[in-house]
């Protein structure tokens, strides 16, 4: 039983570090689809969209054909990795997930102009990380430490961001 309980918690893991640049490319996508629903009104684009975030939270990458595509296709070709915290981002999935989901529920609803502008905000957090590494739910995290509403040790890095983030296992 005990196997089965640690090929689950493997199975169910978020990587730590984690490569900026597969984040980047996974925000990139992210930010196509909400586009794409803004454009379009296609509710099934916040479907895939859910489900996506849902899938990078519960295992990070893995799960995820995006997150798949990010980080064993385009990021390798971007030279070498950066390397930053993985709570934080998995922290960040959450919220995108919360986002999509939200929106995704109002646009069934026919909540549609709602349903947008909650597309439009997951659009500016996904913009500022593909456009410009700024990860905001890695600062809502980093403050979320600092007010005890996260363990002090969730995230050395968050901490004190003068260790820098460990390289991964080889």
């Amino acid at each position: 039983i005990f196997s089965k309980q640690r090929a689950m918690s493997s199975f169910f893991s978020f990587p730590h570090p984690v490569n900026d640049k597969a984040s980047r490319v996974i925000a990139t996508g992210v930010s196509c689809m909400a586009v794409q629903y803004l454009a379009t009104g296609w509710t099934w684009v916040l479907g895939v969209m859910s489900c996506g975030f849902v899938s990078r939270v519960l295992g990070g990458p893995k799960l995820s054909p995006l997150g798949l595509f990010a980080t064993k296709v385009v990021a390798p070709r971007l030279g070498k990795p950066h390397w930053s915290s993985g709570p934080p981002k998995r922290f960040a999935q959450g919220i995108g997930a919360a986002f999509s989901i939200t929106a995704l529920i109002l646009s069934l609803l026919g909540h549609v102009p709602e349903a947008k502008i909650v597309i439009v905000n997951l659009l500016v957090a996904c913009g500022l990380e593909a456009l410009l590494g700024f990860c905001l739910g890695c600062k809502v995290f980093a403050l979320g430490m600092k007010v005890g509403i996260f363990p002090a040790d969730s995230c050395e890095t968050c901490g004190d961001p003068s260790k820098g983030c460990p390289k991964p296992a080889q």
